[in-house]
């Protein structure tokens, strides 16, 4: 008598990881902005630790008026001089890191601090909750761009931590009322509940208990402000109220585009800034898009 042998079918469900994978190689789009993006930002780190090893980054701040305003490929520029005879393809990739390092230290820093208060206020909540949102309330009704455009114009020595900090104050709310509502909801579920009664301390249920079933939204809106941030930061540079004068940014490239003469004749000088702020803003969120899609999908499974 022959027995017969069970098969047991073993569902599991796919790890946060495959799910985004997945993403990734049906969407096309998204896949080829990661990899865009990717060469970009090895390139332009890799330039600039090149120059800073080779010793030829003061270089780049030289004033030479001999060979101000070279079209591309004239004496070995590859995109020309500015108006003070700065190579404008140097200026570009380091002005590229600068706005890429600002926008991801204003990025870590509002969503460390909204993350923590959001997680902390839908964890007690009552007074604490309502105290707290009606601040946030207060802080997003305020006309950022102006305040920060009132500060710099009265603080004229400011650097570039100061920058980030005045950056930081007005934009982590968003984060803040994304993760309360997501940890509002979170916060009842049974293990929550359980977790409590045991005498878990509250530290311990939000960090390894709340966090990590809200983290992908977290990186959803992370990525997603990372292009908001650069953009904020290379409009007020471009307007005269954000870095240092001296300091490069693709919004100091653009900012050249204000003379009409090097706006028409010698687009070379601020084109090329504005196509990078334009690919890299794409690529993040075409990027963030096909996140936020694996999160739908992961939450679905």
């Amino acid at each position: 008598m022959t027995k017969a042998k069970e098969e047991k079918v073993i569902t599991k469900t796919p790890s946060g990881f495959s799910v985004v994978a997945r993403e990734f190689k049906k969407d096309k789009g998204a896949f080829a902005a990661l990899l865009t993006l990717s060469v970009i930002l090895l390139f332009v780190v890799g330039f600039n630790i090149y120059i800073r090893v080779s010793g030829v980054y003061q270089t780049y701040f030289e004033v030479d008026l001999l060979n101000i305003f070279l079209k591309p490929g004239e004496d070995g520029f590859l995109l020309g001089t500015d108006v003070g005879g700065h190579s404008v393809f140097g200026w570009l990739i380091m002005g590229m890191l600068n706005s890429i390092l600002i926008a991801l230290a204003v990025t870590v820093i509002t969503i460390t601090v909204g993350t923590t208060i959001g997680l902390v206020i839908a964890y007690y909540g009552g007074a604490v909750d309502n105290i707290v949102m009606r601040f946030v309330d207060f802080m997003v009704i305020i006309p950022t761009l102006m305040v920060i455009i009132v500060f710099v114009s009265i603080k004229r020595d400011y650097g570039l931590v100061l920058f980030i900090l005045i950056l930081s104050v007005f934009a982590w709310m968003s984060s803040t009322r994304l993760v309360r509502s997501k940890a509002l909801s979170e916060s009842r579920r049974d293990y929550v509940l359980a977790s409590k009664t045991m005498g878990t301390p509250d530290w311990k249920i939000m960090l390894k208990g709340i966090l990590p079933n809200i983290s992908s939204i977290i990186i959803v809106e992370a990525t997603l402000s990372l292009a908001a941030n650069m953009g904020i930061e290379v409009g007020l540079t471009y307007l005269g109220f954000g870095l240092p004068a001296g300091t490069p940014s693709i919004g100091t490239m653009l900012s050249y585009a204000k003379d009409a003469d090097v706006l028409i004749n010698k687009m070379y000088i601020w084109l090329p800034a504005a196509l990078s702020i334009l690919i890299i803003v794409l690529c993040i969120n075409s990027i963030g898009g096909a996140l936020r899609r694996s999160l739908d999908a992961r939450q679905r499974l």
